[in-house]
């Protein structure tokens, strides 16, 4: 079973995602602050993590960035979702790939299973 990080302080769309994700078969962890990401990949090893672009207490590129820079964690597939087309930004700070909100998340289990076969 895969694991997922999801990083989205919107508690509504956390749990929408962790259980459709979890209806699919995937282990889902949740973490609400970009700041935190870091030490929770570390100690939860996803193979792939999920980043809303707008966090509470920093931008989505940053984490990206600060994944990408570490070296345990840089080779981990990463989506950014967004409501606001910033693509250019995600793809250009590292993202694997860019959902723009509304997004079908019926789409997601395909998408997450052919990142993490690489």
């Amino acid at each position: 079973m895969a694991k997922i990080m999801i990083v989205d302080d919107d508690q509504t769309t956390v749990s929408l995602l962790s259980t459709l994700l979890e209806l699919d078969g995937f282990d889902v962890v949740a973490v609400r602050q970009g700041s935190e990401v870091i030490a929770r990949a570390e100690a939860e090893h996803p193979a792939l993590i999920m980043v809303d672009f707008h966090l509470t207490d920093m931008e989505g590129v940053e984490v990206i960035k600060a994944i990408r820079a570490h070296s345990t964690l840089s080779a981990v597939p990463i989506v950014m979702a967004s409501g606001l087309d910033v693509s250019d930004a995600a793809l250009a700070a590292g993202a694997n790939k860019f959902l723009i909100k509304p997004f079908e998340p019926s789409d997601l289990p395909e998408l997450f299973n052919t990142l993490i076969a690489g």
